[in-house]
């Protein structure tokens, strides 16, 4: 897969290890996980770009699938890699992540912004040296007790009267960042962040 080229790549971001999974923190790993089980795609570890990785057709798109396998501050290690590997803009990479300030299973997409204390977010901006990609924002709601709690909020379990919100969100996500292949941010834009 070296050296191939593509038109987008969708990195979903959250921490490596069965600890993670199902936390708030890994809801943009599991979208993106859900969009390559939809497409039949296989994610690999490539130790090149610490990342594991396939490429999908969505629409006439050649797209590449990635969760990286390092831990979420070290994020920009493995989106940086794989946009040397793929020659890409940043406007060619769609990133999913954990969003404090939205509503536990909203979701919205952006272009371009700060990292908002997202860490995986300020690891990204770090490596490509821009902040202009795509941001896809998973809603898991404010920390009870304060900013200061953010961490042990999205590390945490979550409980099974959230699960359910959150899981339809991550199937939604999978449909927003198809679209966003498919028909382009704004289109993605006007439809998933209509309820403004």
């Amino acid at each position: 897969m070296a050296g191939s080229s593509c038109d987008l790549l969708v990195v979903g971001l959250g921490n490596p290890g069965s600890t993670y999974a199902g936390t708030r923190h890994n809801v943009g790993a599991d979208a993106v996980v859900e969009l390559a089980r939809r497409h039949g795609a296989r994610l690999k570890d490539d130790r090149k770009v610490h990342a594991s990785i396939d490429a999908v057709r969505l629409g006439d798109q050649r797209v590449v699938l990635a969760v990286p396998t390092t831990w979420m501050n070290d994020s920009g290690q493995a989106v940086g890699a794989l946009v040397r590997r793929h020659d890409l803009e940043p406007a060619q990479v769609l990133v999913v992540h954990d969003e404090l300030d939205l509503d536990p299973g909203r979701l919205k997409l952006k272009v371009g912004g700060g990292h908002a204390g997202h860490n995986g977010l300020r690891s990204i901006v770090s490596h490509l040296h821009s902040k202009d990609f795509l941001r896809l924002r998973l809603g898991v709601g404010k920390p009870p007790g304060g900013p200061e709690r953010g961490a042990d909020w999205v590390l945490s379990k979550v409980p099974a009267s959230q699960r359910t919100l959150l899981d339809v969100m991550i199937a939604e996500a999978a449909d927003a960042a198809e679209l966003t292949a498919t028909d382009g941010i704004d289109a993605a834009m006007r439809r998933y962040n209509a309820a403004d």
